[in-house]
């Protein structure tokens, strides 16, 4: 870290407040926000005559900070074992304070901190953030007194580095963003179907082989055409690589934790060892993403082999706890294996689901034997789990939910809040990029205690998790761009006190981090700068209307349309909300007061007799894919592809069924649904859809209706017609397939259904 604020003017505000209040003086811009902090007038004035003292246990944490100072700053401090009698930065450590906690006490004269085992280290942290420069670039610090702790121990973040690999440099990087927002977890994704990345001495196949795959999907996996990169794409992590990063993240008080997964996403470690399957065929590493249906047999050839390479994965990772993944495990191989059907009968199971429960509880037992514990993805809950086996809840919050309550430690990421691969911005405007839609904002309203929990039960959430799942992220510098800032919300998600979150406040802060980031080359995402558009009804007059804002710059908006022939509008300085009353694309751009265009954003709109009118669901869509809902149906935007989560209605357990006030009795002639195939994000064809209709709400009467067959024949613009008739209301029912069948992605699961508009003519 280091300098972070460029600014030559002192904030002299607030000289005895609250945390929560001070934040907003710049020259205290510590993220993640302490517990508490009071500024004091002065400063500390940083030159090469400072020096560190530190006693032999806390030199390294000394060394990493006079690293930091000197990197960004290039002022390179001495560390002493003796303070000097003025100009020192004295480390203490505390045995009887918390082990994250500390005191941060800056003078006119000196710095002195004191920490628990972990304190010292974050204490230094919130020093480098604390540095700044005056008008003539003399480096300081404003004198504060600061005690902190955390309040959750598990503030981890994620790297998959099995769809695209990062190098063990860039992996050291990203270690050194954690410990900067006092992150104490890397949670290292090691194994898919798309690559093994970790040397293992006893099977050299599985890098030799399976660290290999033939070509790499580069488009988005919704898309109707995919497009294969041809190139051999590999890499792998050598034992002594591993070390040197195990080596480097307890440096910096952060714990790695391996996953390898199992029992399914096994596909490059069975085409190193074909034995691994049910089938024992031999298969290549997988090129697209997705659920694939080679998963670990059960036979105890296979268990003989994932234990040698866990006693392999222990000695490398001194973590206390092991991952396994155990997530979208298909069970249609095991299904048609005579092996796992007698382990079925053997073990008195009743059906495939309690086999994978048998095989998380045999490696929990042989992980417990070896002193380790076991952590897994929601998924592992079915079945039961020991007290020691702890589970990320990933799949909204009810897996968490269930853990806590059974007693299991629960570590909170849910993929509404806490996937960082999802889109941050508007989705026309960002590379590509998973799916979903998780602004800067969002994560940072995420609260990792669910209400529902008692207080008793509260203590078993451990904290929160961000991941960083890596199908579109293949370069550093897009990977830092999902990062920042989004992890900086996270880290005070998952640091600071409850009551002291304000998101306004966090965002004034945010400002001279942009700075750090810009110093250090760090490709950083804008996207909260960006033109935001609000596009909603007005439901008195059923009117569509678009709203712009910039809550983060200045200059002014201009906007003009372009109907669809192309032809566009004048343009004109935007002061209010825009009406949208046909269908057209939308644009907008802001200039500075230099006329240089800062931002600029666009919108298509299809407009119909639907489009601003009320509507109503009869079932709620899943929480994850809620966005703006019911209205994302009539808001004249038709989803776009690659898909997004802010431009469609996810329904997973229920059926689709809206009805459409038009306002007025009008003739009805064709009605068309907009929906969704993207059969490696499990969201398929519907099944069924009817539209029925009304004049009074009431009383309604079929128009038309499509099965399965006929849908897919069409597409993903189910359109259903008839002669016209007359009417106000309209109610549209779309069903989903249901379960997933054998040999498709997801199989045995039920089948997403993603409508993003319903048009009516």
């Amino acid at each position: 870290m280091g300098r972070i604020i460029k600014l030559g003017f002192v904030f002299t505000l607030m000289l005895t407040v609250s945390a929560a209040f001070c934040q907003t003086s710049l020259e205290y811009s510590i993220i993640p926000l302490p517990a508490k902090m009071k500024p004091m007038t002065g400063y500390f004035k940083l030159s090469k005559q400072t020096v560190v003292s530190a006693s032999k246990p806390l030199a390294q944490d000394a060394q990493i900070f006079v690293d930091l100072l000197n990197e960004v700053n290039g002022l390179k401090l001495n560390v002493y074992d003796e303070p000097t009698k003025v100009n020192f930065i004295r480390l203490k450590h505390n045995p009887k304070l918390k082990a994250d906690a500390y005191t941060l006490a800056v003078t006119r004269s000196n710095v002195e901190i004191t920490g628990g085992d972990n304190g010292v280290f974050y204490a230094l942290q919130s020093l480098l953030q604390l540095v700044s420069s005056d008008s003539l670039g003399n480096l300081r610090i404003p004198c504060v007194q600061i005690n902190d702790e955390s309040r959750f121990q598990w503030r981890g973040m994620h790297l998959d580095a099995s769809r695209h690999f990062f190098s063990k440099e860039f992996v050291k990087k990203y270690i050194d963003y954690l410990a900067i927002y006092k992150m104490n977890t890397f949670h290292w994704h090691l194994t898919d179907d798309q690559g093994w990345r970790i040397e293992i001495k006893k099977y050299p196949k599985l890098t030799q082989v399976g660290s290999i795959r033939k070509g790499t999907l580069i488009s988005h996996a919704s898309t109707e055409i995919a497009v294969m990169d041809t190139a051999n794409y590999g890499g792998f992590y050598t034992q002594d690589d591993v070390r040197e990063i195990v080596a480097y993240a307890k440096a910096r008080h952060i714990t790695v934790v391996p996953e390898i997964e199992m029992p399914g996403h096994a596909v490059a470690a069975i085409s190193s060892y074909p034995f691994l399957s049910c089938s024992g065929k031999q298969i290549d590493v997988e090129q697209t993403w997705g659920v694939f249906d080679d998963v670990y047999c059960t036979k105890d050839s296979v268990f003989e082999f994932i234990e040698d390479v866990l006693l392999e994965v222990m000695d490398l990772f001194p973590s206390t706890y092991i991952h396994v993944g155990g997530d979208e495990c298909p069970k249609t191989a095991w299904k048609g294996c005579p092996t796992c059907q007698a382990r079925i009968k053997e073990m008195g199971l009743k059906n495939e689901e309690e086999l994978q429960s048998y095989f998380i509880h045999r490696i929990e037992k042989f992980l417990n034997s070896h002193h380790r514990k076991l952590i897994g993805w929601d998924e592992i809950l079915q079945g039961g789990l020991s007290p020691n086996s702890a589970v990320m809840s990933w799949q909204g919050i009810d897996g968490g939910i269930a853990a806590a309550k059974k007693g299991n430690f629960v570590v909170m990421t849910p993929d509404s809040h806490c996937y960082l691969n999802h889109y941050q911005g508007d989705p026309t405007n960002e590379p590509l990029a998973n799916g979903g839609y998780t602004p800067l904002e969002k994560v940072y309203s995420y609260e990792p205690i669910p209400a529902e929990l008692l207080p008793a039960q509260q203590k078993f959430i451990l904290g929160a998790q961000g991941n960083m799942w890596s199908e579109y992220i293949r370069t550093d510098a897009f990977f830092e761009y999902m990062l920042f800032p989004r992890m900086c919300a996270l880290a005070e998600v998952v640091w600071s006190p409850k009551a002291s979150k304000n998101f306004v406040n966090f965002r004034i802060r945010l400002n001279n981090h942009f700075d750090m980031f810009d110093k250090r080359n760090i490709n950083y995402s804008r996207a909260v700068c960006e033109i935001k558009k609000n596009i909603y009804s007005d439901l008195a007059t059923s009117k569509l209307y678009i709203e712009l804002k910039q809550e983060y710059s200045s200059g002014d908006i201009y906007y003009w349309f372009e109907d669809e022939n192309g032809k566009a509008t004048p343009t004109q300085k935007y002061e209010t909300r825009v009406l949208v009353d046909k269908s057209c694309t939308f644009h907008a751009i802001s200039r500075n007061k230099e006329g240089v265009v800062m931002n600029k954003v666009s919108q298509k709109f299809m407009h119909t007799k639907s489009t601003g009118a009320k509507i109503k669901l009869s079932f709620p869509p899943s929480s994850k894919y809620s966005y703006n809902s019911p209205h994302t149906l009539a808001d004249g935007i038709s989803g776009s592809i690659p898909w997004n989560g802010k431009e469609w209605l996810g329904f997973l357990e229920n059926p689709m069924e809206a009805v459409i006030d038009l306002g007025e009795v009008t003739e009805v002639s064709q009605v068309l649904v907009h929906t969704l195939n993207s059969e490696a994000s499990w969201i398929y064809l519907a099944k069924k859809a009817t539209v029925e209709v009304s004049e009074n709400g009431v009383d309604f009467v079929k128009f038309g209706a499509l099965n399965q067959e006929e849908i897919a024949k069409i597409g993903r613009m189910i359109l259903i017609k008839n002669n016209p008739v007359k009417a106000r209301y309209v109610k549209v029912y779309v069903e989903s397939m249901g379960m997933i069948g054998k040999g498709l992605p997801g199989a045995d699961h039920n089948a997403w259904l993603f409508i993003s508009e319903i048009g009516v003519e």
